[in-house]
């Protein structure tokens, strides 16, 4: 029997705090990831997971 590991890396949804915007990105982004409407940057990289700097609606599965 192979056993195959749970990936550990996530999607989130994101409400951009300026314009409140909502949006879904990958939890270990590696580029800056900038709101599509007005542009602000709502998570940058940090090695791992995302730094994220908006307010998280929801973790998706």
């Amino acid at each position: 029997m192979e056993l195959i590991k749970e990936p550990s890396s996530r999607f989130v949804k994101l409400r951009c705090q300026k314009c409140k915007n909502e949006q879904i990105i990958f939890g270990k982004a590696t580029t800056e990831v900038k709101c599509l409407v007005c542009n602000q940057i709502i998570a940058s990289p940090s090695g791992g997971k995302a730094k994220i700097k908006a307010r998280i609606l929801e973790i998706l599965e």
